[in-house]
């Protein structure tokens, strides 16, 4: 298996270039031998028995014009999910205090647009700064950026922007329409270029191939440099999305996608994401062992459940882990 050591302009060595044959080669190995080689790795770069935790708030729920198939935000589908307006930064401030104190480190802050107008962003940075103040890393999920947004969510301090590629190049066009995936890598750049770190990962369940589950990994990889933070979310289910009678994705493909992960991006945080509450602990356990060291904390995603604290406490606990 071939990987390319490029050379960064300071004259260290940069990430390892993964082509999309490589990623389907990790994942036809030997699950244990994956997992295997996936720890060894992440203990080249991270300290054992460590995970960061992060909290995730909805400040805009539903409503989205996009037609993405999973998202039960989706103003195009019948779900149980309202269009409400953007929250009240006293509130989103009062989420992020009850977060920090039971131990997140980082605060995310999602948003069900297309992309937001300058009306949108300007409530947005004032959360950013608050919430700031508090002592927690800052995350938004908006959308599709426009010119100069990007410097405008840096400079009220906002630390990381997510923007997930989803799905493999070729699996986009059944998962979404309304936008192209030359428009996530063009926010994605602008994030870049504004000197803001990026977290972008994808979800898995949703039909696709294991060619395809490589396609996702490997375009994720060959990001220049790769996320920072790497979010590999397993499809959950909604019912009134174009999704909800999708099979079950078998739970060795979930923990073959993030030992891969982790082989592929070994500097970076891999965080187990939605889809969570649903996994067995013994399940989390394998994910943990093959490279995640990151998990969303809190008993609730945008719109979908999330284990509680206390079970995911006791379960790290049981397992040895501490937070970062």
């Amino acid at each position: 298996m071939q990987q390319t050591v490029n050379v960064t302009a300071t004259g260290g060595p940069a990430a390892a270039r993964w082509s999309r044959a490589d990623v389907e080669r990790l994942f036809d190995e030997p699950l244990l031998e994956l997992v295997y080689r996936a720890q060894t790795v992440h203990r080249r770069h991270f300290a054992p028995g460590k995970v960061q935790l992060s909290t995730l708030l909805s400040i805009k729920t539903g409503g989205c014009p996009e037609d993405c198939a999973y998202c039960p935000q989706s103003a195009r589908y019948r779900t149980n999910v309202a269009d409400e307006p953007i929250a009240d930064v006293a509130a989103v401030v009062a989420a992020a205090r009850s977060a920090r104190d039971a131990g997140a480190t980082r605060f995310c802050m999602g948003a069900a647009w297309r992309g937001p107008k300058q009306r949108d962003l300007e409530p947005v940075l004032a959360m950013v700064r608050a919430v700031k103040a508090l002592g927690l890393e800052t995350c938004a999920t908006l959308g599709l950026l426009r010119d100069g947004q990007a410097e405008s969510l840096r400079d009220a301090g906002l630390d990381y922007y997510n923007h997930n590629l989803d799905t493999a190049p070729e699996a986009y066009g059944r998962i979404v329409s309304t936008r192209h995936y030359e428009d996530r890598l063009d926010t994605l750049d602008k994030v870049r270029r504004a000197g803001m770190r990026v977290c972008c990962g994808g979800i898995v369940g949703m039909g696709e191939s294991r060619a395809e589950r490589a396609g996702l990994i490997a375009a994720l990889a060959s990001l220049d440099p790769p996320p920072e933070s790497v979010p590999i979310n397993e499809l959950v289910r909604v019912a009134g999305t174009p999704l909800a009678a999708e099979p079950d994705l078998d739970w060795t493909e979930f923990v073959r996608t993030i030992a891969c992960a982790r082989l592929t991006m070994p500097a970076s945080h891999v965080r187990l994401s939605a889809g969570r509450r649903e996994m067995p602990e013994a399940v989390q356990a394998l994910c943990f062992l093959a490279g995640a060291n990151s998990i969303f904390y809190g008993d609730r995603l945008l719109t979908t459940g999330n284990p509680d604290a206390r079970v995911d406490s006791a379960l790290l606990a049981k397992l040895g882990i501490a937070p970062e």
